[in-house]
């Protein structure tokens, strides 16, 4: 499909703006209809004043002129301007915009836009001649706009460079539209959370030896539940207020948000928790962090206030610079590991601290006193 504009023979007025489909046949009747002329004896000519004998000699955005038969008329010599318009012409110009060739009306350009550059280019029939050489590759939606009022772009053109055009020659209306159908062709981010149905259908779409990242990802509220995730990368996932899969061992959920999810009895031996942000309400209970190889989980700088943590195995584990204020670690094995972090207020009872290092660690407002036989090195 293609856009054409069409005109009486012999005058630049009152165009008429149409598609074309299929053969030149089809466009007569059309032409004939819009313009008020017999169907039977209608010619189509091009500019030059080129009979056109079949469609693929239009072009898109084509300016077409239809006549009852009679020779062709040069619209520039027989259409004579109208009382109070004498600083407009309207007669025909051909523009070529980098190397794009366009004909159009003297007064298009310096009508639509009295105040713009391309107004006081063209108003003034002397000061150019009937070719201008105009800057860039973005001037047809610019002259399209000023033909028929509505942006049109071709696609693949890019609306910053058709944007920085309009600036350039002072359209401001174009300029706001232009700046709303920007602003609107971004894309916006997708902050929806996964459901558990997603989630499933890329796992069991992505091989077994295959890393699944979901860096970044939303999961809240999600129930992942008695999934088996190891090496998971939730790096900077949501998983606020969700239900987490009962093993993670080994995943990495540096900087991920688990306020509010209930992690009790998970297995996250050997699991990257760096930076990540479990405050009061999250629960990791009975938790599995210690690894029989050795390998330490590295929970550094995490946000685990009021977080409850009773009872989990966290041999060796890295909490350093951790803010664990108030949160519950009684019964916790956390022999060998390395506390130096604020633990203000933390309950400790019973935990098992042993070998553990505390250099620095802060043990203000403690709710049961901590026993020497606790923290014996």
């Amino acid at each position: 499909m293609r856009r054409v504009t069409l005109f009486l023979n012999g005058s630049p007025k009152n165009g008429q703006v149409v598609a074309v489909y299929g053969t030149l046949s089809d466009l007569l009747p059309v032409a004939s209809s819009k313009l008020g002329i017999k169907a039977t004896t209608t010619s189509v000519y091009n500019g030059k004043g080129e009979l056109m004998d079949g469609v693929v000699l239009i072009r898109d955005d084509g300016v077409l002129f239809v006549c009852e038969g009679e020779p062709f008329l040069d619209p520039q010599r027989n259409f004579k301007l109208p009382e109070g318009l004498s600083g407009f012409h309207p007669d025909w110009l051909t523009l070529n915009v980098g190397g794009w060739c366009s004909t159009t009306t003297r007064s298009t350009l310096a009508n639509k836009e009295p105040d713009s550059m391309l107004a006081h280019m063209f108003k003034d029939k002397g000061v150019w001649g009937n070719q201008q050489d105009l800057r860039g590759s973005y001037f047809e939606p610019i002259l399209n706009y000023l033909l028929h009022g509505h942006l049109i772009g071709n696609d693949g053109n890019d609306l910053l460079g058709v944007l920085e055009e309009a600036r350039f020659f002072g359209i401001d209306s174009l300029i706001e539209k232009l700046e709303v159908a920007i602003k609107n062709s971004q894309p916006l981010e997708d902050h929806s959370p996964i459901t558990r149905k997603e989630f499933l259908r890329c796992l069991l779409a992505t091989p077994t030896k295959s890393e699944l990242r979901c860096q970044g990802s939303s999961f809240s509220g999600a129930d992942l539940s008695r999934l088996d995730l190891p090496y998971m990368n939730f790096k900077m996932a949501n998983l606020c207020c969700c239900s987490p899969a009962r093993t993670l061992c080994y995943a990495n959920l540096e900087q991920a948000d688990l306020s509010g999810s209930v992690l009790d009895c998970a297995n996250l031996q050997g699991v990257k928790m760096l930076c990540s942000d479990a405050p009061s309400g999250a629960s990791l209970k009975l938790c599995n962090f210690e690894d029989p190889s050795g390998l330490k989980a590295n929970l550094e700088g995490a946000n685990l206030k009021g977080v409850d943590m009773e009872g989990s195995q966290m041999t060796r584990i890295n909490l350093r610079v951790a803010a664990l204020k108030n949160a519950k670690l009684k019964i916790c094995n956390l022999s060998r590991a390395s506390l130096n972090c604020d633990l203000s207020g933390c309950d400790l009872q019973e935990a098992n601290l042993r070998a553990s290092s505390t250099k620095g660690a802060m043990f203000e407002e403690m709710p049961t006193p901590l026993h020497m036989s606790q923290r014996v090195r």
